[in-house]
């Protein structure tokens, strides 16, 4: 028994692990869209209920709505499990979980947006300055060719760099990291193809 004096200590991690994959699970852009009386975000653009099919709606409070809510969802668990002293395997573990829940998640029959700003609110609770890093990567992209699925690809490529850099003495986090940067592309799949074929559709792109 733990020192809570009701739950077994090999239960804890799966508790934890299992608490972060529902909370990924939860689709802001989906709620979000319906209280704004929004088109469900999965039928415009890509598909993917995120924060860039939110915008494709025309409401840019929608958006960073979306966007906020789902980069919480990344940061939340991790940092709990940071502030509760859990073992760097059970926080790495939590990050994963929490993005898997975003990706596949249980509540909308394991189809899920692409991890973006989940994957950020990880970082960011794993190391500030990662999270910066890959911000600025991926703003740098945008601003300059206007395909956020192109600036994801290039964050998610230097994701693991810089968490080699920056979290070399913790190896669960960088493999966490590299994880989530390596499924990141792999979501973004059908964008590369598009972007190599010319047909991405770009902001402010005709």
């Amino acid at each position: 028994m733990n020192e809570l004096g009701f739950v077994p200590v090999t239960l804890v991690p799966i508790i934890w692990i299992v608490a972060a994959y529902l909370l990924g699970s939860v689709a802001f852009g989906i709620i979000v869209s319906k209280l704004f009386g929004l088109p469900d975000p999965r039928t415009v653009g890509s598909g993917n209920p995120g924060a860039t099919n939110v915008l494709r709606s025309g409401k840019k409070s929608a958006a960073i709505l979306t966007l906020l809510g789902d980069a919480l969802k990344g940061w939340l668990p991790v940092w709990l499990a940071l502030q509760s002293d859990m073992l760097m395997w059970v926080v790495a573990s939590v990050a994963l979980a929490v993005f898997f829940g975003h990706l596949f998640p249980i509540f909308y029959k394991f189809k899920g947006g692409k991890g973006v700003a989940t994957a950020l609110g990880v970082m960011l609770a794993l190391s500030p300055m990662l999270a910066l890093a890959a911000a600025v990567t991926w703003a740098v992209v945008f601003a300059i060719s206007r395909y956020s699925s192109l600036a994801a690809i290039v964050a998610a490529a230097l994701a693991p760099v810089y968490a080699w850099v920056l979290l070399s003495a913790y190896k669960d986090y960088f493999l966490a990291v590299l994880v989530m940067a390596v499924l990141l592309i792999w979501r973004h799949r059908t964008n590369i193809q598009k972007l190599l074929a010319g047909t991405e559709a770009g902001f402010g792109k005709k």
